[in-house]
C-alpha cells in the first residue's frame, strides 16, 4: 500500500483519485482487484494486461457512448440509470452496502472532488487509516470487522 505523510507527519493511505472513479459510480479502489498484489487492476478507466477478463468486458464501460467519449460518467447519459446500471446498483447495495447510482448522483450535485474527500473519509478503516475493500467484511491490511453501513466494529 502506498503511504503519504499527513500534516502531522504521519503515515496514511494515499488518498483516492479521479481516475478510479469508473463510469458507473464504483470506486475502483475500493476494488479487491485493485487491492491485490499480484497483477492489480489499474481501475476501469486505465487498459492494463493484468486486468480480470470481467472488467476488460464490462458492458457499462464498453457502452458506445463512453467508448465515443460522448460522456464521462453514466449520469450524462439520457438513458440513465440504464438498465445494466440499475442491475449493477442493486447487486451492490444487497451484497456490499453501496450504491453506484447514489455514487453518481452525488458526484452529479456536488462534484468529483467533494465526492473523492467523502469516500476517502467513508472507506478509511478507523484502526489502521488503510482503504476499506467494499467486497471484503474486514481491513485488508489490519483485518479489523465492518459492516455494511461503512462503521467498524470494536473486534
Amino acid at each position: 500500500m502506498v503511504l503519504d505523510k499527513d500534516m502531522n507527519g504521519q503515515q496514511q493511505a494515499k488518498a483516492t483519485r479521479a481516475a478510479l472513479i469508473a463510469p458507473c459510480g464504483m470506486n475502483c479502489r475500493l476494488c479487491t482487484a485493485y487491492a491485490r498484489e499480484k497483477k492489480p487492476c489499474p481501475g476501469c478507466r486505465l487498459e492494463s494486461a493484468s486486468k480480470a477478463k470481467t472488467r476488460v468486458l464490462c458492458r457499462i464501460k464498453n457502452c458506445s457512448k463512453l467508448r465515443m467519449q460522448e460522456i464521462r460518467f453514466c449520469f450524462d447519459c439520457d438513458e440513465f440509470p440504464c438498465a445494466r446500471l440499475a442491475h449493477l446498483d442493486k447487486r451492490y447495495r444487497s451484497k456490499y452496502g453501496m450504491s453506484m447510482i447514489e455514487n453518481l448522483s452525488h458526484i452529479k450535485q456536488f462534484g468529483i472532488r467533494r465526492f473523492l474527500r467523502s469516500e476517502n473519509e467513508k472507506w478509511r478503516c478507523h484502526r489502521c487509516g488503510e482503504v476499506i475493500c467494499v467486497h471484503k467484511s474486514q481491513c485488508l491490511s489490519c483485518g479489523r470487522a465492518w459492516h455494511r453501513n461503512h462503521t467498524l466494529t470494536t473486534t
